[in-house]
């Protein structure tokens, strides 16, 4: 009798068993869940970011772990500066700021003196209530040219939408979809796109002409994410990537939640690497020596899938 095959949501539950501390993600997962992308074992390697025409290390670095009101942990601990130099020093070439991190005066600190072209500056504009001191929404292009200042760049390699939960965003936030579109005629973006954090928001992303690019929540534990199930979550991750968007997976130690599980956090590498419909990943650093742990921590993954 031939083997029956796996639903994707029969295969999470049956290859991801977390109790007591414990987690068991089988090798397998990597040829089930999708296509290897064709990654070799280098976690800095060049990959691309859909059809958006950006490319960027594989592991990147994003600078808003706990971030709101512009500030964020490195920027509290005083850290922010020292960390960006230091992980672009070890290879990581991507950088991930928001106007409600504060991050992005110590990120042109970080960086001043090397090659603009050498690395990736990203960044996200917060059209809600909440997140930042004031209550001005100013327009996409106001917002932008304050970003290119406090960045000391001419341009940004990517600009999105913050933390999109509605289902109708795309239709709510045309006007500024058009302008950051104008801005990417300009050349003064790269790209554009939205971080989204609900499913709903993510579903609308994927008939989007307008996306360039997705930042989505994705781990095998639910945790943090748009749906307690990650099958339904990465059942839309992977029409983003049919459909040609860049994909960012963030939340991969379930907002730190796994910082002191280091089963997890191998785990959950593991799997998102293994997905095949994930472009590239973000991790925020909170002190130097992290930077060589998760840049070992995802050798190890992209080795075990081979």
């Amino acid at each position: 009798m031939g083997k029956r095959k796996l639903t994707r949501r029969q295969f999470v539950m049956k290859t991801i068993t977390v109790g007591a501390g414990a987690v068991i993600l089988g090798k397998t997962a990597f040829g089930l869940t999708g296509n290897s992308s064709g990654l070799s074992t280098n976690p800095l390697q060049v990959v691309r970011l859909g059809k958006s025409g950006l490319k960027s290390t594989l592991l990147g670095m994003g600078t808003g772990f706990s971030g709101y009101n512009r500030s964020s942990n490195i920027t509290r601990a005083g850290v922010a500066e020292s960390l960006i130099r230091q992980a672009y020093e070890k290879g990581i070439h991507f950088f991930d700021c928001a106007d409600s991190y504060g991050t992005h005066p110590f990120t042109a600190a970080g960086l001043k003196g090397i090659p603009r072209e050498s690395y990736l500056l990203s960044s996200k504009i917060w059209v809600s209530q909440g997140g930042i001191p004031e209550p001005e929404r100013p327009d996409a292009d106001v917002v932008v040219d304050r970003f290119r200042k406090e960045l000391n760049t001419d341009y940004l390699d990517l600009v999105q939408i913050h933390c999109m939960t509605d289902a109708q965003w795309t239709d709510k936030q045309k006007k500024q979809m058009d302008i950051l579109e104008t801005l990417k005629a300009k050349k003064i973006i790269r790209a554009h796109g939205v971080s989204v954090h609900s499913l709903a928001a993510m579903e609308a992303c994927v008939e989007s002409q307008w996306v360039d690019v997705v930042h989505v929540r994705v781990n095998p534990f639910g945790e943090a994410m748009d749906n307690k199930d990650p099958a339904l979550v990465i059942e839309v991750i992977e029409k983003l990537h049919k459909a040609g968007k860049g994909v960012i997976g963030m939340k991969l130690i379930g907002n730190g939640k796994f910082r002191n599980e280091p089963e997890k956090i191998d785990a959950s590498l593991e799997y998102v690497l293994g997905l095949g419909t994930v472009d590239m990943i973000i991790v925020g650093f909170e002190k130097p020596e992290q930077i060589d742990n998760y840049i070992g921590r995802v050798k190890n993954a992209l080795k075990s899938k081979k």
